[in-house]
């Protein structure tokens, strides 16, 4: 059981960042793809990489 809502968890978790870099990464050079490819690729764990990496930095300069 702890598993499965292990894995639920982190599925939804992973959604969640790859559609905010989807949507709010700015479309400017490559980062937009290259951070999808990133989060697609790896799973949860591109998805924790985005979250704690790129994420606060995005938020600090673009606001969003």
């Amino acid at each position: 059981m702890f598993f499965f809502l292990f894995a639920l968890v982190a599925t939804i978790f992973w959604i969640w960042m790859l559609v905010e870099a989807a949507t709010k990464e700015s479309g400017q050079g490559n980062e937009k793809i290259i951070w999808i490819l990133v989060i697609l690729f790896t799973h949860w764990i591109g998805a924790l990489i985005y979250f704690f990496a790129r994420r606060p930095t995005r938020i600090r300069t673009l606001g969003r």
